[in-house]
Formats: C-alpha cells, structure tokens, sequence
C-alpha cells in the first residue's frame, strides 16, 4: 500500500505508488509511495502534536461489515526515505493508520492503508474492490469511541498517476481514504494501479 510524503498545504508535484502487492505468493514486497512534501524544506512533512497534547484518541480498528473486514490498526509513519510505511507482508491481515495524516473523524484526510495480498497469501483489504458507494465504514479509536463513514467514491489509478494532493492534501473536510494495490499484473507479478475509497462522516 502506498507510502508517499504528504501535500499538507500548498499543491505540490507528488508521486505515490503502491509496491507492496503480488500475484504470487513470494514475490510481494513492501509498498511504496514516493513524493515531495509542500513543506519549505521539501523533505518532511510539517509536524504533528506530540500524542497526548490536544490530540484526538489513536484509531485502533477498522470495520468494513458489507465486506467482511475487522482490523486492528497499526500505526504508520515514515522510513528514513521519506516514504510511509505499511504493514509488513507477515501482518499483511491487519490494516494502519498513516500517522503524518488526520485523525479519523477529525478535519483533514485520513489515511488508512492495507495489502491487498502478500507472499503470505489473501491479505486485508483483498476484497476491497467489491466495496461500493453508500457502504459503512466503522472506525474505532482507543477511547471506546466509534465514527462511522459512508462510502462516496472508489478509483482505481495507475501508479504512475496517483492522485497524491487529492488523496494526502489538505482538507477542511473530515475525510477518510482506504488505499489498496489493485489491477492487472507486471512483469514482477505487482499490481499496477492502486485502488482508493472515499469516505466521508456518516
């Protein structure tokens, strides 16, 4: 699933792309998603509050009922690189949370990533693609509280042309991205395109 350096404020030229995905079950590896932040040192995105200090309780479950998805949610920061990481292909069940985005439920884009397979086989959001507009999305956060989120879109987009600022980008709005490998296969048996939902608060 993708990792990329944010466009937190103003427009930027970014590439993400979704790496981490196979057709065979040992030859996934780890996603990637590479891209400039609009930050003035073109390297790192703007920082966050530290946790505990104004900041919204941690996400820790995804629940996607229409698809038959409950995950618990890792947190996702960034590699040395500057790309965002995703889960390890060994807990290619389990979906995170992209740190350096919004918090579910709260103003800005929130972004929670998951395989689609890895070399261990089906993996979380496998059936991603089946989801469709008007469907629930349930996210739970480490207080006990629960936001739930309707479905308003899905794309599927090549990896060369990923939408980074209209996915990563700054937003007034409480949005919610799910992002996913998706399409026909290369030559290395990676998916070519990615697949991200839309979300907005129910």
């Amino acid at each position: 699933m993708p990792p990329a350096r944010l466009a937190l404020a103003v427009p930027a030229v970014l590439l993400i792309a979704l790496t981490g995905c196979s057709s065979t079950p040992d030859t996934a590896t780890p996603v990637a998603t590479t891209g400039a932040s609009a930050d003035a040192d073109a390297g790192t995105p703007s920082p966050r509050a530290p946790k505990g200090v104004g900041r919204p309780a941690t996400p820790v479950e995804v629940l996607i009922p229409s698809i038959g998805v409950t995950s618990a949610l890792m947190e996702l920061g960034l590699n040395p690189d500057g790309t965002v990481e995703v889960p390890p292909p060994e807990k290619g069940m389990t979906a995170g949370w992209y740190t350096g985005g919004a918090t579910p439920g709260e103003a800005g884009a929130a972004v929670i990533i998951g395989h689609n397979d890895t070399r261990f086989g089906k993996a979380v959001f496998h059936d991603l693609k089946k989801i469709t507009k008007g469907a629930d999305i349930t996210v739970g956060d480490s207080r006990g509280k629960s936001t739930r989120f309707t479905v308003t879109d899905t794309e599927s987009v090549d990896k060369d042309s990923f939408p980074t600022d209209k996915v990563y980008g700054a937003t007034a709005d409480r949005a919610l991205r799910l992002i996913t490998c998706d399409g026909d296969f290369d030559a290395e048996g990676h998916p070519v395109n990615n697949l991200i939902v839309y979300a907005t608060p129910a």
